[in-house]
């Protein structure tokens, strides 16, 4: 249902905020119908509970949003931000009351410039579309999450989105270089840079990025942008261990290659694979590695690469010969996530980074941890930099193995800390990790933490219950 102010059903507080928005926003822009918003109260995490907002808004301008936010303040309405709500942390979930703020309607790419290497955008604006927009003028924007497809700069910015390329260009922060933002009152900041450098007062553009929407709303951002690469081409290598993959993996990097993409598959993982697109995979692997070179000789790096592997107990190598057999196996990994769903309906995907030389012991602990639980965890990861993503299957039907399955992924996150590790190294905090972001700070880190978001929101306004 479209608002207006004849017809919005509505308790004394609820009118008043509906009365308020309409005073700066267009009717199309506030939704208030109940089968409407409840699409708008979460993102795509298990286990993270989500309210029934008091309306959601969809602004299209930024002094639209600055509306929102003063008229937010004013009433003390909380506010949760959002893009596409493809995150898995539970970092976008409605809170009871709140204005869902979906900043998918600023989706204007504003400026591409050859010369600076730089774009210009809107939050709203979807990653594979700038991908497209840049590369023809020869760049690239090289961050390419899984749901590149679906996902929006302002939450890759967020969340400090990564992806499969990370090994060689690195995630989101390393590319935002200044942001437009809308503070918890109104105000307008602006932070960064459009220069290759700058190094002028605190670097809060770093301090946005990964803050989830608690420190303010993103409504501009100003990007790096690279050369576009030559077509990479993809080598799959087989292990009869997960192990052996992992040792392949630190050979690789101990050599100094700089692959664009290295990323890894276990067996549960290419078997739900298999069963979900009939591809074809070898289901009598322990572990398929993935990796890829988009060099000026792609060939010979794959050449290198694959007697790395094979120094390692690779049973089997096999480079693509060209773009479309690379593309083929790229589809595979970037099917992994959703055919690990297809398993049991529903699933919990951990974010645990650990460093490269320990990335053998994380794996072999999450088979343990499966073992344990009676559960069945596939894990694929971006071994090139030691992200992993022990998926728990499970059905949420069944009370005791959706207990089991909350048990293992904690005792996954325990894994990686212990590692030497992070508890999330692109998905967020959100809902999901509160309790494990306290334990991997510390109660001072904690507490500085906590004094950085009274600074910026000192009503507490800003996608409350979120990450503290």
């Amino acid at each position: 249902m479209i608002m207006s102010r004849i017809e919005a059903p509505r308790d004394e507080v609820t009118g008043n905020l509906l009365d308020r928005l309409l005073d700066g926003l267009p009717a199309e822009a506030v939704l208030t119908d109940p089968d409407v918003t409840a699409a708008y109260a979460h993102d795509m995490a298990s286990f993270c509970p989500a309210g029934v907002p008091a309306a959601v808004v969809l602004p299209r301008t930024v002094e639209q949003v600055q509306h929102v936010l003063r008229t937010a303040t004013e009433l003390r309405v909380p506010v949760v931000p959002q893009g596409a709500r493809t995150g898995l942390s539970g970092g976008a979930n409605a809170s009871d009351g709140c204005l869902v703020l979906s900043l998918t309607k600023m989706d204007r790419i504003l400026e591409i410039s050859p010369v600076d290497r730089i774009a210009v955008v809107e939050p709203g604006v979807v990653n594979a579309v700038l991908s497209r927009a840049v590369a023809e003028h020869g760049l690239s924007y090289p961050p390419d999450p899984s749901s590149w497809e679906m996902c929006t700069i302002g939450g890759n910015i967020g969340t400090a989105s990564g992806g499969l390329c990370c090994v060689k260009y690195g995630v989101t922060a390393e590319y935002v270089l200044g942001l437009d933002v809308v503070l918890a009152d109104g105000r307008l900041m602006s932070t960064g840079r459009r220069t290759a450098k700058g190094v002028a007062g605190y670097d809060l553009t770093r301090l946005f990025v990964g803050s989830e929407g608690s420190l303010g709303v993103v409504v501009r951002a100003t990007l790096a942008l690279k050369p576009q690469p030559p077509q990479q081409l993809v080598l799959a290598a087989e292990f009869a261990s997960a192990a052996a993959a992992c040792d392949a993996v630190c050979r690789i990097m101990a050599d100094g290659h700089v692959p664009s993409l290295l990323e890894l598959m276990d067996r549960t993982t290419v078997k739900a694979v298999n069963e979900l697109t009939r591809m074809g995979l070898p289901e009598t692997t322990e572990a398929l590695l993935l990796a890829a070179f988009d060099t000026p000789d792609p060939a010979a790096d794959l050449a290198a690469v694959g007697a790395l592997c094979e120094a390692a107990g690779a049973t089997r190598v096999v480079p693509a010969e060209d773009a479309a057999e690379s593309e083929l196996l790229l589809q595979a990994r970037r099917s992994s996530l959703v055919a690990l769903e297809a398993v049991k309906g529903t699933t919990m995907i951990d974010d645990v980074c650990v460093p490269r030389s320990r990335l053998g012991d994380m794996l072999e602990g999450v088979e343990r941890i499966a073992e344990k639980y009676r559960l069945t965890i596939g894990v694929c990861a971006h071994a090139g930099d030691g992200n992993t993503h022990p998926t728990v299957c499970f059905d949420a039907a069944d009370p005791d193995e959706a207990r089991r399955a909350r048990e293992s992924f904690d005792e996954i996150m325990a894994l990686g800390l212990e590692l030497g590790g992070t508890i999330t190294g692109e998905h967020g905090v959100g809902v999901l990790k509160k309790e494990w972001l306290a334990r991997e700070l510390g109660p001072v880190g904690v507490e500085m933490q906590r004094q950085i978001k009274r600074a910026f929101d000192p009503l507490g306004i800003l996608n409350p219950g979120k990450l503290f």
